[in-house]
């Protein structure tokens, strides 16, 4: 016969097909049914032709593969699956209790109940009870019902404790058997972490002066059918989070509060709240001759599929301490109630202040408002390309031509580019444009508003961004040709530049090519000296060959304007760390921006900096129709030479709203992902973006057979 271990087994005619040969495609079939029924470890994975013999009705090939290698999509590994089967049958044990309480309540009604009436939510039954003594909680007796998710659950003999979490605090459960009842006590015992319930109680002080819900009843409302990851640790993988958010926000609370060990309950229980009246019973240890028993509830410390995991003696307190020291736990929901908070101050700010918020079309037949390649998609109905938008920008104006003079959206934008810590491919910017006004006038109002938004989010302007302590409240200004100059590094590029490299290009290819050389001559005297040093480890010769790239772009035709703001992006970038503005822009890396008066190469745009990168970007808005068309045609030609993020056709309507007559306006953008790692301290930008984008993961075949979640306990 057939090994029924294997996992995957081809096997051949021989006998087991001699009466086949008449039967057919439909014997065939009977054949595999009839195989699987007498082998129902194994599964029939195809019948095919046996290579050596390809007439199907002599001569066939069945391959089966073994049932337990099969693995659902939904699940990671066997282990996983085997525990969804376990948490089922525990559901089913659980409807039976509730239908046999209740007998008019339907199997599903007792496994998936659609409402549960609660008097508070945790926080505010914390708020309520966290100032109240022992003494007081005893005298006011109060009553309430509350519902969330078990964090934490220990059973002891009649008696048990758990962690119930909601709205991002925790509550410590006390289940007594002879307050609950029998039945309620055994479906408390069928209960796992991640679990929903609702309970009903009273507050009441442990000796050690836990705030603790007194439970009196418990009503199911939940299964978590899969484990959550290890309870003292939250989810620690970085990328598990990114993809399996909904589990981050339920680990990683900041509120990881241990449920107390065996020897810590017995203390708890046999002292806690002595003053409790008759209308509040006294709590009390279970006899002596009760045997204590210990209950984790987590099929990962049992592999048997069918029963409840079997009480056994305990043996010390150590064997299921939680005292152990932890790290300060990261706060991830804290994260996300923060950047609500962010989007409703700024609404508030520009409420206030006149502001309209509107909405604009994200789906564009032209990709303008920005350098950026988009995504591109098409309309089926009307037969037509359409790009995801890369920016507002265009729209917004169009607004203010027809006479809203102030407008703001926080929209959604789209870009089709490399994904890093301060970039994701979709993205979250507020845009505002204020009629009769310049760039001036948006500093202004740019440093009014993130000293508002902090004060309002955080309660300060001091924040603490990737080890250094920013002061929101304290701003610099330099122009672009100022920040180069500062920020020289005189070690490796030489003496510093005077304002006059920016005057021509032939002034500014003087000073690069003095500058390549002298990097070129410190990393010769650095080869000289250590003979071994490797061009990874030589910085100078890094700049040399980054100076030659903008010395070659510009001998082929680059703009001038286009590789002095890649010198700023190579030199100042990185020290603008506290509060920056970087004011006047080059007119080659600004098509939107209105030139100044006094120097035609240059425009009235800034952008402001903080952690070193670009959070904001705005200027005085170009409303010369003529002009506009021009630039347009510009980028154009860019897109011929090999720009891909130029515009890759004119927007002739945009400038034909510009002929109705665009008063003189500014313009900014600002990016509501980057501002909220800012002011939440996150180091990367998919901390703060709920479900970034991430690559399609399958578990490895090495990880199919690990254990997970509670196992890591």
């Amino acid at each position: 016969m057939f090994p029924s271990s294997a996992t995957a087994q081809t096997y051949h005619h021989a006998p087991y097909f001699a009466k086949l040969r008449s039967l057919g495609a439909l014997c065939v079939r009977s054949f595999a049914l009839a195989f699987a029924l007498a082998f129902p470890s194994l599964i029939p994975q195809g019948i095919c032709p046996h290579p050596r013999h390809p007439i199907p009705s002599l001569y066939l090939t069945v391959k089966f593969i073994h049932k337990a290698s099969l693995i659902l999509p939904q699940f990671d590994s066997q282990f996983e699956e085997n525990l969804y089967q376990l948490r089922r049958e525990k559901l089913q044990q659980i409807a039976d209790i509730v239908r046999a309480q209740n007998p008019a309540t339907t199997d599903i009604a007792a496994k998936y109940p659609n409402s549960f009436a609660f008097t508070h939510t945790i926080p505010q039954l914390r708020a309520l009870g966290d100032p109240l003594d022992t003494e007081t909680l005893a005298a006011q007796h109060v009553e309430a019902s509350i519902a969330g998710r078990i964090m934490a659950i220990r059973v002891q003999g009649k008696a048990g404790f758990a962690q119930l979490q909601q709205g991002g605090q925790r509550l410590q459960l006390y289940v007594r058997k002879d307050d609950v009842g029998e039945p309620t006590f055994a479906l408390y015992k069928l209960l796992d972490l991640g679990d929903h319930i609702g309970v009903r109680g009273y507050l009441m002080r442990t000796r050690t002066g836990e705030l603790t819900l007194h439970v009196s009843s418990i009503t199911f409302l939940t299964k978590s059918m899969l484990a959550l990851p290890d309870k003292y640790h939250g989810l620690e993988d970085v990328e598990l989070r990114y993809r399996q958010r909904y589990v981050d926000l339920i680990m990683n609370s900041g509120t990881r509060e241990p449920v107390p060990t065996l020897a810590q309950t017995a203390a708890i229980v046999d002292a806690a709240v002595p003053a409790i009246t008759a209308a509040a019973p006294t709590i009390s240890v279970p006899p002596s001759d009760t045997p204590q028993n210990s209950v984790i509830l987590s099929e990962a410390q049992s592999a048997q599929p069918k029963d409840l995991p079997q009480s056994s003696p305990t043996s010390t307190a150590e064997t299921i301490s939680t005292t152990e020291s932890e790290p300060t736990p990261i706060n991830v929901r804290e994260t996300f109630v923060k950047r609500a908070a962010i989007l409703r101050s700024i609404r508030n700010f520009f409420d206030t202040r006149g502001y309209l918020e509107v909405e604009t079309p994200m789906l564009h037949t032209i990709a303008g408002g920005a350098a950026a390649r988009p995504f591109t998609t098409h309309h089926n109905a009307l037969d037509i390309p359409l790009n995801l938008r890369i920016a507002p920008e265009l729209y917004l104006k169009r607004l203010v031509v027809g006479g809203f003079d102030r407008v703001y959206e926080i929209n959604r934008n789209f870009r089709n580019e490399g994904v890093s810590t301060q970039h994701n491919p979709e993205f979250t910017m507020l845009e505002f444009y204020q009629a009769y006004a310049n760039y001036h006038d948006l500093i202004d109002l740019t440093q009014e508003l993130i000293t508002f938004v902090a004060n309002e989010v955080n309660g300060t302007t001091l924040t603490t961004f990737n080890g250094t302590e920013i002061d929101l409240s304290k701003w610099t200004k330099l122009s672009m040709r100022e920040a180069i100059i500062k920020f020289w590094p005189q070690a490796r590029l030489g003496s510093t530049p005077s304002y006059d490299m920016f005057l021509s290009q032939s002034t500014f290819e003087y000073w690069i090519e003095n500058a390549q050389q002298f990097a070129l001559q410190q990393h010769k005297e650095k080869r000289n000296h250590s003979p071994s040093l490797t061009i990874v480890q030589d910085i100078h010769e890094e700049v040399a060959e980054f100076l030659g790239d903008i010395l070659f772009d510009l001998a082929n035709g680059a703009p001038l304007g286009k590789l002095i703001a890649e010198l700023f992006e190579a030199l100042a970038e990185e020290h603008l760390i506290q509060p920056t503005i970087i004011y006047d822009f080059p007119l080659a890396v600004s098509p939107l921006s209105k030139i100044k008066p006094d120097e035609p190469d240059w425009v009235e745009r800034f952008e402001f900096y903080i952690g070193g990168f670009e959070v904001g970007n705005a200027f005085s808005e170009l409303n010369d129709p003529d002009d506009q068309l021009r630039r347009f045609e510009s980028q154009l030609e860019d897109r011929k030479r090999g720009d891909d993020e130029a515009m890759a056709e004119v927007d002739e309507d945009y400038v034909r709203a510009l002929g109705i007559g665009l008063p003189p306006t500014a313009g900014e953008g600002i990016g509501i992902d980057r501002l909220t790692m800012i002011l939440t301290g996150s180091r990367s930008i998919r901390d703060v973006i709920l479900f970034p984008l991430m690559r399609p993961h399958k578990p490895t075949p090495e990880a199919l057979d690990e254990p997970h979640g509670e196992s890591a306990e």
